[in-house]
């Protein structure tokens, strides 16, 4: 018997940088795989990293930066790669070089965050694996959760949350998800937005697809100008924000936008900016040893010290 099954592909996303196709029939076969590097003791840095599961399905990698006092209370920092919500990974050699570097420049401790990603699991998959992962974090707050590092060196009142293009709009949602949770138990000292991911005001495929319970440009969730004003500034229930964009990045806008919105939203805290000029899309993670690359990770490493 012939298969009903129709091969033709109905359309790729994206031609330039193939993640995933779909076929007319409806399924969805991924194009490139995440290249994963195990945790490791980094000899030039000292930053020691290790890999931890997240109940109920995911997980995350720990880094911990050398110090001499093996008891020291350190920043904490939860952080979401990105992805356009469906490629990479904290285990990748991008991220795990990149929170290594961090790690070290700041001397803090961070988590890095693995969520389940598009098309096998669409959103909201992502924003659930994130909060899990707060949750699980937050279970160390009495010194006496599954890991060791948090028990020992994570100081709970320094909790930052951030990430870059999909991990900062996943970060953004938090904050705002623990401002509707009475049972949450971390408090979030600032919020880090990368070249964040807002959407814009025209319909996304991609969106439309991975994400078919959107209200799309509509959505909160997508893009925070949907929020009103009182409700963003109740929402956001952290002391400092810090924007990162790039000048010729194609999400400038819409990052540019939110911190406006917010500065002008009569939210109680400090939101800053930085413009990386002649720059793209999370150029640091691809250039890292560029001067400006440099520059950038030395205002993140104090927004963090602050």
């Amino acid at each position: 018997m012939a298969s009903s099954s129709n091969p033709e592909i109905a359309r790729v996303f994206f031609p330039s940088y193939p993640m995933f196709q779909l076929y007319k029939d409806g399924r969805a076969e991924r194009l490139r795989q995440t290249v994963t590097v195990p945790p490791s003791d980094d000899p030039k840095t000292g930053v020691r990293s290790k890999d931890a599961p997240v109940p109920p399905q995911s997980s995350a990698r720990i880094f911990l930066p050398q110090t001499s006092d093996p008891t020291a209370k350190l920043p904490l920092l939860i952080y979401i790669h990105g992805g356009a919500f469906c490629i990479e990974s904290p285990f990748s050699p991008t991220y795990h070089n990149y929170l290594t570097s961090l790690v070290a420049k700041a001397n803090v401790i961070a988590v890095s965050v693995q969520y389940r990603k598009a098309p096998e699991h669409n959103l909201p998959a992502a924003y659930d694996d994130a909060w899990d992962a707060i949750n699980w974090i937050a279970s160390h707050i009495e010194r006496n959760g599954p890991e060791p590092w948090l028990n020992e060196n994570a100081d709970f009142d320094k909790v930052f949350l951030g990430g870059d293009s999909a991990g900062a709009n996943i970060a953004h949602n938090m904050v705002m998800k623990s401002a509707r949770d009475d049972q949450v138990r971390l408090k979030f000292s600032g919020l880090l937005l990368m070249n964040p991911f807002f959407m814009n005001d025209e319909p996304d495929e991609l969106i439309s697809f991975i994400f078919p319970s959107s209200k799309g440009p509509n959505d909160p969730r997508l893009n925070p100008a949907c929020i009103a004003i009182k409700e963003l500034a109740a929402g956001l229930v952290c002391k400092r924000i810090l924007v990162c964009v790039a000048e010729k990045d194609f999400l400038r806008e819409r990052g540019v936008s939110y911190y406006e919105t917010v500065k002008n939203s009569g939210w109680n805290g400090v939101i800053e900016m930085v413009e990386i000029e002649g720059e793209e899309h999370v150029f640091y993670l691809f250039k890292p040893d560029c001067e400006k690359a440099g520059e950038l990770m030395d205002r993140v490493s104090s927004f963090l010290n602050l």
